[in-house]
């Protein structure tokens, strides 16, 4: 049996950004005691991704050159060395970005598809699910009757977080691209308004939306967003940085917001996190996301791109924000 995959190539320079990829196809070795062979069914496409094949200190060691490209996936056991798995076993994890691989056992978990189809495993019920969820109820704490906004409100963790304040009470404001999205954070998601960052000024559309200034800010964006932000939050508001998709082109040359004072003047908090600092606490983001999700009190949608040949494609959609949902890539 072979597996085929997509390897980085070299890590991203001057060169066409399509020469960074190679679709390989390499045989599988036998698989070894405690070792497990999935059929990997769905990958997450993540802007994370960019800073993965990126060779600068991050929370994870980039991609190595010629390696298979790093993906959180979900797939079938269809062969087990392992006491914890058997075949017809489904799992999570990182997979890559392949058709089929050989795992360690202890690098899966199992997920249960009587529960949500497996594709919810990579959205609502993952690894966005739970940065959305814990970045908002764990580090932004937010209050009933507080005005919280969150960037990129319609993606995969901007929704997530964005529902998890609402449901707390407080009022949510969304800012999206383009008038489909933002009337997915009003008509579907309930949010109590919505910033198409395409349309005009969005500075001034926060301060028509936030009269009241703003308690806390979900940041998914960065850049120029933040600092629109920035100069309408509350004395000892609170930011939470979950990512920077605007900055993500520019590693090196990323800029801070020109208005970064205002962290003094307005004795501002604000704290980064990854889900590396929640992996322990999965069960608990499950025990909200789940009855949540089942209840119909969360929304989730699901963008699926087909064919692990698109992978180019899926990876330069994220960040022309072309997808409508957590954007996935269906692999068989």
């Amino acid at each position: 049996m072979e597996a085929i995959q997509i390897r980085m190539r070299e890590y991203p320079g001057a060169g066409p950004a399509r020469a960074v990829w190679a679709l390989t196809h390499d045989p599988l070795r036998p698989i070894a005691d405690g070792e497990i062979l999935v059929a990997i069914d769905t990958i997450s496409i993540d802007p994370g991704m960019s800073g993965w094949i990126t060779n600068k200190r991050s929370y994870m060691p980039p991609v190595k050159p010629a390696g298979v490209m790093r993906a959180f996936g979900v797939g079938e056991v269809i062969e087990s060395k392992s006491g914890g798995f058997a075949a017809g076993d489904w799992v999570s994890g990182f997979t890559g970005v392949q058709t089929h691989g050989v795992f360690r056992e202890e690098r899966l978990r199992k997920i249960d598809t009587s529960i949500a189809p497996p594709v919810k495993f990579l959205s609502g019920l993952g690894m966005t699910g739970f940065t959305g969820y814990f970045g908002m109820s764990d580090i932004g704490e937010p209050q009933e009757g507080e005005t919280v906004v969150v960037s990129a409100a319609s993606g995969a963790v901007g929704s997530i977080a964005a529902q998890v304040a609402k449901h707390s009470g407080a009022r949510v404001i969304g800012i999206a691209g383009g008038p489909d999205k933002c009337a997915y954070l009003l008509d579907e998601l309930g949010l109590d308004g919505a910033i198409d960052y395409k349309q005009g000024d969005v500075a001034e559309a926060l301060a028509r939306a936030c009269p009241d200034e703003i308690d806390l800010y979900f940041d998914n964006v960065g850049g120029e967003t933040l600092e629109a932000v920035l100069s309408l939050m509350r004395y000892q508001g609170r930011i939470v940085v979950c990512g920077a998709i605007s900055q993500y082109g520019d590693f090196a040359g990323a800029q801070g917001p020109a208005n970064f004072m205002s962290v003094v003047t307005h004795s501002l908090t604000i704290r980064g996190f990854t889900m590396r600092d929640y992996m322990h606490r999965v069960p608990e983001a499950l025990g909200w996301l789940i009855p949540a999700w089942k209840e119909g009190r969360l929304k989730m949608r699901e963008h699926l791109v087909e064919g692990i040949e698109k992978f180019p494609d899926a990876y330069e959609m994220i960040f022309r924000g072309e997808n409508h949902g957590k954007l996935l890539l269906k692999i068989s």
